[in-house]
């Protein structure tokens, strides 16, 4: 980022449940490595099938009782899909369709192998068993994977490098060729009935939000080679990174929705006001 250039951060949560203290977390530290710049909302409503306008009204209201202000109009992945498809088209060269289910690719990996099955931020490492098919051949249930292999050599590199100022900013965070396609593998660029994927999604979206500074969870560090990858072929700019601490439970457990975490309009509920939520959250 060039010196002196307004930073743009953005929180972007997904509205299938409540907010809760790690969202809290996460939007506050947003909006204050924003300053004195920009700070965005954006919706990520693509899982169509657990999304609730509920739950994007509740997000509006958290945020707006923890004492943020954000940008208007608020981004909606919804609205974009159109976007998303062309991102798609111009990177067809390089994917091909996909029909393997989960099972398929544990058993594709369980032999002749022995021991842990070789996993990376999307799950288990795909083996690559459909990467000859064309997508000509792409039926209705296919996933669409990225060749990653192929993406490298399009590029003619052999490494992918980000900063991130929250861990050693002082130097690049570096993935060679070999290590990408051994510990993530070929990614799922478009998922059944989405027509995209959270790692497509947010790269088109950070770009078109003009985001200078990319803030999240360390839960997330490694997905940002593959961000960084897609920029490259998409021929976008490549932000800044800031992966910060996670909030856990009790018993050190990362907190989220699905296990019934407690919602932060609880905290509010029995009488804390935002202050207090930032105490307990060390802020």
């Amino acid at each position: 980022m060039a010196g002196g250039a307004v930073r743009r951060t953005r929180f972007a949560p997904s509205p299938t449940g409540l907010l809760h203290l790690g969202h809290a977390y996460a939007a506050l530290v947003a909006e204050r490595e924003a300053s004195p710049g920009q700070f965005l909302l954006r919706i990520e409503d693509i899982d169509r099938d657990r999304c609730r306008a509920e739950y994007e009204a509740a997000i509006h209201e958290d945020l707006a009782w923890l004492g943020l202000h954000w940008q208007r109009p608020v981004m909606r992945q919804s609205d974009r899909l159109t976007a998303y498809r062309d991102a798609l088209r111009r990177l067809a060269p390089l994917t091909y369709p996909c029909r393997c289910r989960r099972g398929d690719i544990r058993a594709a990996l369980s032999a002749p192998q022995e021991g842990a099955l070789p996993a990376g931020p999307d799950g288990l490492v795909y083996p690559g068993t459909c990467r000859t098919r064309s997508l000509a051949d792409a039926g209705p249930d296919d996933v669409i994977r990225l060749d990653v292999g192929r993406a490298f050599d399009a590029l003619g590199i052999d490494r992918i490098a980000f900063r991130d100022e929250a861990i050693m900013p002082s130097h690049d965070h570096v993935l060679t060729r070999d290590q990408f396609l051994d510990g993530i593998g070929d990614v799922i660029l478009s998922r059944r009935g989405m027509g995209t994927s959270y790692h497509l999604a947010v790269v088109v979206d950070d770009a078109a939000q003009g985001i200078t500074v990319v803030t999240r969870g360390k839960d997330l560090f490694d997905s940002t080679y593959i961000h960084v990858l897609l920029q490259k072929l998409l021929q976008l700019p490549t932000p800044l990174y800031h992966h910060h601490r996670l909030i856990r439970d009790a018993t050190g457990k990362r907190l989220a929705k699905r296990d019934d975490a407690r919602a932060l309009r609880h905290y509010g509920e029995d009488g804390a006001t935002p202050q207090d939520v930032c105490r307990m959250l060390s802020l």
